[in-house]
């Protein structure tokens, strides 16, 4: 970043990358300014932003208010995740050792979940998926939302723990009536009637 950006950028840049994982460790991963530094604004780091978007070191993840077509119609710009392009290098600001996540253990769930996330929106990404994440009035949430091959748009949830069954996939399908919907966890390939089931280990080869 000192490298390649203008010295005057710099110092926001890093800022606003530094501040990444703590945002991610909210239980609500929606950027915020302040997060970056108390009385941020906007106009202050959205360029900032940006140059970290084009030179490939994060991911953006827009909201949208409804899961329809054109996706790009319902993003509101001024909401989004952001996630980063590497997640080992999320992994390592954390600064939690590889054998631990791998514990059972409740007190990182939300670092675990935040890490699985952040895996799933890269892999979105480099298949060739643009990935929005879906809200409704603050009260249900779908983790990523995108437009498959077929042209239909599909939920994406991603699950961290053994607790699969979610509320807000269901009021989903309640408002939209998907053709399916894909849950990415740690259990094994399966599917019903409406959720196709995929581990994260294989969903880089995914292709919808």
């Amino acid at each position: 970043m000192a490298k390649y950006a203008q010295p005057s950028e710099t110092t926001r840049i890093m800022a606003a990358f530094d501040s990444i994982p703590s945002q991610l460790a909210k239980t609500n991963h929606k950027f915020m300014y302040r997060y970056i530094k108390p009385g941020a604004r906007a106009h202050e780091y959205e360029s900032a932003i940006h140059w970290l978007k084009c030179s490939g070191i994060v991911n953006i993840c827009h909201r949208v208010t409804e899961g329809k077509l054109p996706l790009s119609v319902y993003a509101e710009p001024t909401f989004f995740k952001i996630y980063m392009a590497d997640t080992g290098l999320l992994h390592n600001h954390f600064g939690i050792p590889a054998h631990v996540m791998c514990e059972e253990r409740s007190d990182i769930d939300i670092i675990k979940g935040a890490i699985n996330e952040n895996f799933v929106c890269f892999s979105l990404v480099v298949n060739g998926y643009t990935p929005y994440y879906w809200e409704s009035k603050g009260r249900a949430e779908v983790d990523f939302i995108i437009r498959n091959k077929q042209g239909y748009v599909i939920p994406i949830e991603v699950k961290s723990s053994d607790k699969l069954r979610s509320k807000s996939l269901m009021r989903y399908f309640e408002l939209y009536n998907p053709p399916y919907a894909i849950r990415v966890s740690t259990k094994n390939f399966g599917s019903d009637s409406s959720i196709r089931s995929i581990p994260l280990y294989a969903l880089f080869c995914l292709d919808l």
